[in-house]
């Protein structure tokens, strides 16, 4: 097992879905990490030492030793690698099937529903202010999503695929977007998203300063 130290670069104000999947990564593992932080609002991210460091210059970056990655799913499955069971938790399903599942609902999550992303900010879920009402694109967005979370989620599971893996965190914050600002979500999706928010490692990022 590697030795080298890990740091994991955030946003200063600590709002980014993604930022928070790598670090909920890092914290399932129980592995040691230093948090930096990165100021996105006055551009820190394409200063000449955040470029050395980072290829996208976007947040969340791993930092490994010598070894840099972007992407927050890409930093799940290169830790879930590294850092093998029984020694370390594993944070995507071992089932080849069910991994594949849990990567599908991860890349959708980043690659659609854009209008209600854009319309539902993660960053009311620690700011809560009055929104407007979906637009008809967002609307649509947000039947899509409730239509298949209605489909993946049960009382009878922790999670969408039974255990937690960091796909039911990402998940969950797509949806908490819709009942942080007060929209219409099922009971058994609400109960779904409270079940996630109150693991450690969740809430231990909930409850970083935010600036």
């Amino acid at each position: 097992m590697s030795k080298n130290p890990i740091y994991l670069y955030v946003g200063a104000d600590c709002i980014s879905a993604f930022a928070m999947s790598a670090f909920v990564v890092l914290k399932e593992k129980g592995l040691d990490f230093d948090l930096r932080t990165v100021d996105l609002k006055n551009g820190q991210q394409h200063s000449s030492a955040y470029r050395e460091i980072s290829l996208t210059r976007r947040v969340p970056t791993l930092l490994h030793g010598n070894f840099a990655l972007s992407e927050s799913s890409a930093i799940a499955e290169y830790l879930d690698e590294v850092y093998r069971a029984p020694a370390h938790a594993t944070v995507l399903p071992a089932d080849r099937e069910t991994r594949a599942q849990a990567r599908q609902l991860q890349a959708w999550i980043r690659s659609d529903f854009m209008p209600l992303k854009s319309e539902r900010q993660a960053d009311r879920i620690y700011f809560p202010e009055p929104v407007k009402p979906l637009s008809d694109p967002a609307q649509r967005a947000c039947d899509k999503l409730l239509a298949a979370a209605d489909r993946l989620i049960s009382d009878d599971r922790y999670g969408v695929f039974g255990d937690w893996c960091i796909a039911d965190t990402d998940f969950a914050l797509m949806l908490n977007r819709l009942i942080a600002c007060g929209d219409p979500v099922p009971p058994k999706l609400v109960r779904y998203v409270e079940r996630q928010w109150a693991r450690p490692s969740v809430q231990q990022w909930v409850n970083q300063k935010r600036v």
